[in-house]
């Protein structure tokens, strides 16, 4: 009897201990957007970017659109009205997804990592499927993310009447999270 719960808890021990990850955490994570035409470039910032990566890979961020902070006030009011993001309807966006080549990044040596993720981005209640390429930097045990792609606004129903001319149809995202 005694052979058989031994074996039955040195099972459940291994089998625990394949399912464990290592979870990292911000909830100061960066966000900033970058729209470039002839008229006018426009950019915000968000601060507060909440995340969660594990070192399987899944991968998890989350704001709120009113955190966007931009240089001009009245910019920040037409962001968050009823013809761009419509933020009192649509609060928050969220991305959820995995990096595919997690395996080549180990945790426990500094250095660079080139990373690519996929999952889904959901901006205005509309998910669509999202890829980029990313960097995870390994310094001294502390794990920082950092990646740049572009979204078309109107896969999202972002159709206020600037876009095309002094708003570009394509916005540069830029992501920075430097885990705990």
């Amino acid at each position: 009897m005694k052979k058989v719960f031994l074996l039955a808890l040195l099972s459940l021990l291994v089998n625990i201990s394949l399912f464990a990850q290592k979870i990292y955490a911000t909830k100061v994570g960066q966000i900033k957007f970058f729209s470039t035409t002839p008229t006018e470039d426009i950019d915000a910032v968000n601060n507060q970017v909440d995340s969660k990566m594990t070192d399987k890979g899944q991968i998890i961020f989350g704001l709120l659109i009113k955190g966007f902070v931009f240089e001009n006030d009245l910019m920040q009011e037409h962001f968050n009205g009823k013809d761009y993001m419509q933020s009192d309807k649509f609060p928050k966006a969220e991305f959820k997804g995995v990096v595919t080549n997690i395996a080549t990044v180990n945790f426990a040596k500094d250095g660079a990592y080139p990373v690519m993720s996929t999952g889904d981005l959901v901006i205005r209640g509309i998910s669509k499927k999202q890829s980029a390429a990313g960097l995870i930097v390994i310094e001294k045990g502390k794990v920082q993310l950092k990646s740049k792609f572009k979204i078309k606004l109107k896969d999202y129903g972002i159709k206020g009447k600037d876009i095309g001319s002094v708003i570009s149809n394509d916005i540069e995202i830029t992501v920075d999270a430097k885990y705990n």
